[in-house]
């Protein structure tokens, strides 16, 4: 069955960036010029996935406005011949099918993810994290849907972290799988933010999923887990231990490139500053700029 939904979560509070998070959901927050959570919907689109569906909350209006038509600005820019300023305008409107649904109180990734249920129906999908963004340059979901029509189960993205950061990440046991690169790994185990010395390992979880709609059942009896939440990772634990033919099953990738992290404060500003440095339009004279900056420092 070819994949072609994602679902993205977009209900937290935001509370590591207040007070820019009271009236501003997180997920809209710039990276340079663009909201997070346009690049999030971006990578979807260029995997395949033009139907997306967004989970949010009470006090995410502006999600939809942003991928939704403004008639009276783009009546504007085109009067005044700003064709460029226009397609940036419109581009979002025209990315994708955009859903909503509400979550009605954040209650856990797991619990984000199975408000999608009725809209992804008896179909594998894709989860992608709103506050992970991949770069365009770097191929990781596009292989993770090929992996999952292969071998079905679940699929998620897997990434190296220092040991001592393991504790703030779900974390995988893994096994080498036969016939497969050693970035394509078996799941054996799974537990979620670990305390170090109990860690399988260094692999962390990363907001890249590719589910088997067999999760939803799962989460539905999955009882509160760290933090209080219904947390996916425990239900993902259960499909381990599943048959295959009831969707059980989960295979690891692990990803080798470029990745920033939006939702903390100062992964936050790091990635920014990656992005524009990288930027053909912007990239050489912030570079330039960001040179003599550092070298400034101190002095």
């Amino acid at each position: 069955m070819t994949i072609h939904k994602a679902v993205i979560p977009a209900a937290g509070l935001g509370t590591r960036f207040l007070p820019a998070t009271k009236s501003t959901p997180k997920e809209m927050l710039p990276v340079v010029d663009k909201p997070a959570i346009q690049y999030v919907v971006e990578e979807a689109v260029a995997a395949g996935l033009d139907d997306v569906l967004l989970i949010t909350g009470r006090s995410k209006r502006t999600l939809a406005d942003h991928f939704d038509a403004v008639p009276e600005l783009e009546a504007t820019l085109e009067a005044k011949g700003d064709l460029e300023r226009l397609a940036k305008v419109r581009a979002s409107t025209d990315l994708a099918h955009v859903h909503f649904v509400r979550q009605g109180q954040p209650r856990g990734l797991g619990h984000a993810v199975l408000q999608a249920k009725r809209h992804v129906g008896d179909e594998p999908f894709a989860v992608l994290l709103g506050d992970d963004l991949i770069d365009a340059r770097d191929d990781l979901l596009a292989p993770m849907l090929a992996i999952q029509e292969q071998r079905g189960g679940s699929v998620i993205a897997l990434l190296e972290v220092p040991a001592e950061q393991i504790s703030l990440y779900g974390c995988a046991a893994v096994e080498p799988l036969d016939g497969a690169s050693q970035d394509v790994v078996r799941i054996t185990g799974l537990v979620e933010k670990p305390d170090v010395a109990d860690a399988p390992s260094n692999l962390a979880i990363i907001g890249r999923y590719v589910l088997h709609p067999a999760v939803f059942e799962v989460l539905e009896s999955t009882e509160p887990g760290r933090g209080g939440e219904v947390q996916l990772t425990d239900a993902l634990a259960t499909l381990l231990d599943l048959p295959p033919e009831q969707g059980g099953g989960v295979t690891g990738v692990v990803f080798r490139g470029r990745r920033y992290d939006t939702g903390d404060r100062l992964d936050y500003l790091k990635s920014v500053v990656r992005i524009a440095a990288d930027r053909d339009d912007l990239g050489p004279d912030f570079r330039a700029w960001l040179t003599t900056y550092v070298a400034s420092l101190g002095k």
